[in-house]
């Protein structure tokens, strides 16, 4: 169901609206004038609108990542600077390339600065003075709806008042009539059911109070659901068709963007790292055991197709290599091989599969075929990850799911995180999960062994 507009939102959006034109415009003035500068600010301005409308530049909710304000804005910059630029053609009087790319620059900052600005004053704002709130009840069963229960008690920022929680321990018609009362003679702004617990007529019932009565009305899907959830309506003429995946990195487009950062990262790589590392790796590798100085193994790519994803050697040769999985104190790994594997620096030559379009900077790490084979029929929508092309790090990794598989929690985790990953793609994704990498390389991670 559809977000109501929240108390404040009737007044904040607006108010967000004659800021950012003021900015714009007044800005254009004194960095890129014209002769006819009243016509210049009204075809800016509705470039800066009708953009904004396109891109959902301010759709933004008190749940919204500021990663996603971020990434909006980049938008916003790339398609507002181009009319700009393609206005200046018209111009026979016009401002340098350079001065109109200044401009931009400037106005889309200042833009972004004052935009965070009220977003983050807004949830001090909740938690300082307890205004900007959103009353809501809880409705399922408790181990469902627990996550998040904790939540909104500890997250007062994000202005979610828990006023109630009913709890379902069967498919309870009381708890359900006592819920929806309640909401009704408290007036709640939002009821968030757990659907696992719920059949398909108390869902409609539900919808229909919450449609009849003007209420927010959100769902908890359970993990399976949860990992199907990017639902994609597409028309074929007047025909709908849904599509449970929408993988963003299919778009050409995005193919194209997330190529040349994967070029760039992985050459920059190459030349100022590997070119001089690669000798020193040589020598200590081959110096302490026999054999190459790169371990090569099969590895399940992008569509399920097997490449020779390349490490730096850190065992001693075995037979059991591409069987068996290393572990904590593994006998395998010799003692320049415990140093790289801990530091990383074992994943560096990865970077050459990189610049040869088999794996991304960024995405679902790569599993050896055996395993591929395991959790395929074993875990639920294990086979998605493969979906787009394999990467050095992921999100998952990020969040403590590297390294060895010690439960099937640990891979169910892995797949939900990278699902996640596949369906809310950036380029300024990619770039936070590089840096959160960087920093548990430099920290130490207890799962590098």
């Amino acid at each position: 169901m559809k977000t109501k507009v929240g108390r404040y939102s009737v007044y904040i959006r607006p108010f967000s609206y004659w800021i950012d034109l003021i900015i714009i415009n007044v800005l254009s003035i004194y960095l890129i004038p014209h002769d006819n500068q009243f016509w210049y600010v009204i075809l800016i301005s509705a470039a800066w609108i009708l953009t904004a409308i396109y891109l959902g530049f301010y759709e933004i909710y008190r749940y919204t990542k500021s990663i996603a304000i971020a990434n909006k804005t980049i938008k916003q910059a790339a398609l507002f600077g181009l009319f700009c630029l393609i206005l200046e053609l018209f111009d026979s009087e016009s401002n340098p390339p350079k001065r109109v790319v200044f401009y931009i620059v400037v106005a889309v900052s200042l833009v972004f600065f004052v935009k965070v600005s009220i977003y983050y004053f807004l949830r001090k704002y909740r938690v300082w003075y307890g205004g900007n709130f959103r009353t809501v009840v809880l409705l399922g069963n408790e181990q469902r709806i627990n996550p998040l229960k904790h939540f909104f008690t500890e997250n007062p920022d994000y202005g979610y008042n828990l006023t109630q929680v009913f709890l379902l321990k069967e498919a309870n018609e009381e708890s359900i009539k006592r819920c929806l009362s309640f909401v009704t003679e408290e007036n709640i702004d939002e009821i968030y059911c757990s659907i696992a617990d719920l059949s398909p007529e108390q869902i409609a019932d539900i919808i229909d109070f919450a449609d009849n009565n003007f209420k927010t009305l959100k769902f908890i899907p359970d993990e399976k659901q949860i990992l199907s959830s990017n639902v994609k309506f597409e028309f074929y003429d007047y025909i709908p068709v849904m599509s449970l995946r929408n993988i963003l990195q299919e778009e050409d487009f995005n193919k194209v963007i997330k190529r040349i950062f994967d070029l760039v990262f992985s050459c920059f790589i190459i030349i100022t790292v590997l070119s001089w590392l690669l000798p020193i790796m040589a020598v200590l590798i081959k110096l302490e055991s026999k054999g190459p100085l790169f371990f090569v193994q099969k590895r399940s790519g992008i569509n399920s197709k097997n490449f020779n994803c390349y490490k730096f050697r850190s065992m001693e040769l075995n037979d059991a290599a591409d069987m068996k999985l290393s572990s904590k104190n593994d006998v395998r790994i010799t003692k320049v091989g415990k140093f790289i594997r801990k530091t990383s620096i074992d994943e560096l030559p990865q970077f050459f599969n990189v610049f040869l379009g088999e794996m991304s900077v960024v995405g679902p790490r790569p599993h050896m075929i055996s395993v591929t084979d395991l959790y395929a029929t074993k875990i639920d929508k294990f086979m998605v990850r493969h979906f787009v092309k394999p990467g050095i790090t992921g999100l998952a990794q990020t969040k403590g799911y590297r390294g060895e598989v010690e439960t099937d929690t640990d891979i169910i985790n892995r797949v939900k995180y990278d699902i996640f990953y596949i369906e809310n793609w950036s380029i300024l994704l990619d770039i936070k999960i590089i840096f959160i990498t960087i920093f548990h390389i430099l920290r130490g991670d207890d799962k590098a062994y």
